[in-house]
This record gives structure tokens, sequence and C-alpha cells, in this order.
């Protein structure tokens, strides 16, 4: 197929085989990243009482903004060594604040703080996960929350802030098995293929060279998303000046910033060329995204999730689904076809391999004919059926129906 043909075969078109994983950090480009601790820690609800906002500084920008949920002292600071000193992304940062300002509303409640995290015991922690149970949060968002707060204690620990890890020592809950939801390739082409060729609706004021270029942008994204496996933040964050179809892939930044090169698939590059020729009639001067909005500048995850529905619609699919189900159909239908697991995930860029083992669910039919071809068993059951059919009357006709 040749939307996966580039990925299936572990090729770039420079010749090289594999699916070679860049090491090399965003700063070696010689981009620093412009961010804030106000920008990267917003966090969820205020404890209920009123509280001024709090200016922090980061150290890699000059910018100033308020938190709108103020902090403990020691959470501000290990929020900021999480973006300084471990480069970690704003996304993190951001969900490590939400999680533990859930926490503090919580302490609060109760006439606690985390400013004064040795006072804090295993009992408070465990009631909080309960209220989190009852209130129908996921057991994985639980785990997730526990987590961030294990990271900060294990911090405030090598700083000499506190005396005991105590108070972590909870079992994380027992994670439900879910398999990721993917389209069928059907479905996908389907999507792609009768999806791309259908007009969307015109948006009042819109010219046909500028409709005619929203098309070409949407079924772009949506090749890529598909072709090459990218998550959605990874597709919008690209610059126009680093994606080069002809060179058979791009480099993205992705989770933990990981660089990787992604193969493309031969209709995502006929599909980009075709964007790249029209994107001068949406972009604004000077704008660097590759993906750019009607108005001009980068297109955001809820219009690219929008587009993509508009895709399924159009399309005729009984769902809509969401641009990350591209992902998963593209590393099902991979392994579907015979690819192998650690190729898959260097190409989604996991760092656990147990990660990628979530798209490993198959057919009955799979399951029969793998065993078929590789349990010796197998082999002589076949012969024996063989036999016997020769010794009887009709034995003839039941060789050929076998």
């Amino acid at each position: 197929m040749a939307r996966l043909s580039s990925a299936l075969t572990g090729q770039h078109r420079t010749g090289r085989d594999g699916t070679a994983v860049a090491t090399k950090a965003r700063a070696a480009q010689g981009q620093e990243p412009e961010t804030s601790l106000g920008q990267a820690a917003e966090t969820g609800k205020d404890a209920g009482r009123s509280r001024p906002g709090v200016q922090i500084r980061s150290k890699t920008s000059s910018r100033t903004s308020a938190l709108p949920f103020e902090h403990a002292p020691c959470v501000r600071d290990f929020l900021q060594e999480l973006l300084v000193q471990r480069n970690a992304s704003q996304a993190t940062v951001r969900a490590y604040g939400t999680d533990l300002a859930d926490l503090e509303t919580f302490l609060a409640s109760r006439g606690l703080s985390l400013e004064e995290p040795g006072s804090i015991e295993r009992r408070e922690l465990q009631a909080w996960l309960a209220g989190l149970f009852r209130a129908g949060c996921a057991r994985s968002t639980m785990a997730r929350r526990l987590s961030a707060v294990r990271s900060l204690y294990h911090y405030l620990y090598r700083n000499g802030r506190i005396d005991s890890l105590e108070a972590i020592q909870i079992r994380n809950p027992k994670q439900e098995q879910h398999t990721p939801r993917a389209l069928n390739v059907d479905e996908t082409c389907d999507l792609l293929d009768r999806g791309a060729r259908t007009q969307a609706p015109r948006a009042r004021g819109t010219t046909d060279a500028q409709a005619e270029a929203l098309q070409k942008r949407d079924l772009a994204l949506a090749e890529l998303l598909y072709g090459a496996g990218l998550r959605i933040s990874e597709a919008l964050a690209l610059n126009v000046r680093e994606v080069d179809p002809a060179l058979g892939y791009v480099r993205v930044m992705g989770k933990g910033s990981r660089e990787r090169l992604a193969p493309l698939s031969d209709t995502s590059v006929d599909a980009l060329v075709a964007w790249q020729k029209v994107r001068p009639v949406l972009a604004r001067e000077g704008e660097q995204a590759l993906f750019t909005g009607a108005r001009g500048g980068r297109l955001d995850r809820r219009e690219a999730r929008r587009i993509i529905e508009s895709l399924c619609r159009r399309a005729g699919l009984a769902r809509t689904v969401s641009p990350h189900v591209l992902r998963h159909s593209f590393a099902t239908h991979l392994l579907s076809a015979g690819a192998d697991l650690r190729a898959v995930q260097e190409l989604l860029g996991h760092k656990r391999l147990s990660t990628t083992q979530r798209y490993t669910q198959v057919s009955l039919g799979q399951l029969v004919a793998t065993y078929d071809r590789a349990h010796p068993m197998a082999e002589q059951a076949e012969h024996a059926d063989l036999a016997d059919c020769t010794d009887r009357p009709d034995g003839a006709d039941r060789v050929r129906e076998l």
C-alpha cells in the first residue's frame, strides 16, 4: 500500500536503511526555546481562598507572567527545576502543575499545606486518591497524579527538605487495559480519498483560491498523520523551512525533546508538495508554520481536530475520529502487515517497547495463520489429513478441498 510503503520497507528515500533516531537536542540547531514557567505551569482551581498571582521568571526567558494558582514554594522550585534543569516540555510542566494544584486544594480543605511537606502523612494522600476515585477520575489519571506527587517528594528528599519518603509508599491503581481504537484500512482510504475529494462547506467571504488551499491543507495534514504516524502536536509544530518532501522524511521533535526522523509515504509526499504550492494563499507574511489556519497563523489543535472530523463526515464514515486515531491506525496497519515491533517503536518515537505493544492485538485469523506457519505439529497434522484422504474412496475430492 503506497501510503505505508516507506515505513514497511524501513528505508528512507535517501537510501538509508532502518529508522534512525536522531538524538541531537534542538539547542544544537541554534534554536533556544523561549519559555516561561508562567506559561508552562498553568494550573487548575483555586483552593477557595483569594490568592494573589505569583510572578516567576524562567532562566530561559525574559518574559514574566502571573500564575493563576499560588503554589507552595517547594512546588514552585520543583516546577522550575523541571523546566530549566531537566528540560521538560511546557505540556509536561503544565500537567505536573495541574496535578499538584489539585493536591494542594485538597490539603487546604483539611487545614494542611505543602508549605510543610514533612507534615503530610500517607493517609492524607490515600484520602486524596479516594476522593478522586469517588469523583469518577480514570485510574490512569489517578496514577499520573500520584506520579507527579512522587516526583515532587523525590525532589524534596534529594534537596534535604524532607527526611523520609514514607508518605508516597502507595501502590498505583490497577490500570484498565484499553486497545487503541483504530480505523480499518478501508475506512482510512475512504477518509483520505473520498473525504479529500469532497468539497468542504465554504465559509462566507472565502475565495475560490482560498477554498482550494484549505482543501489541500486538510489532505496534507491527514496524510502526514497517517503516512508518517506523527502526533498532532508534532505535525503542528513543524515549520515550512524544516520540511522538504523530496527527502522522503521529516525531522520531528517528540515527547521528552527526543528528535527522530519520520519516513513519508508516497501519497503524503504528493499531498505536502501540493499544499506547499498553495500555502502562500493562506499564510501571513513571515509565518513559519507549515500548517496555517484560515487567518494565516499557525494551526491549533482544536481546528486540526475539526479538520479530521470534517474529513470523516465528507467520507461518509459511520463515526468521526480524532487526529490521534490516524496515528493508532498507522501503527495497527503496520503490525498487521508484518512489520517488526521494534521498527514500529522507532517510527512512533516511543521510549518504551511496552507502549508499542498496545497495538499488537491481532485477529483470530492471523493467529491461526501464524500457528499453521510456525508450529511443528501443524505440518504433521496436515500430512496426516492428506494421507487419510487418499485411503478413502472419496479421497481425491477431499484432497482438492484441502
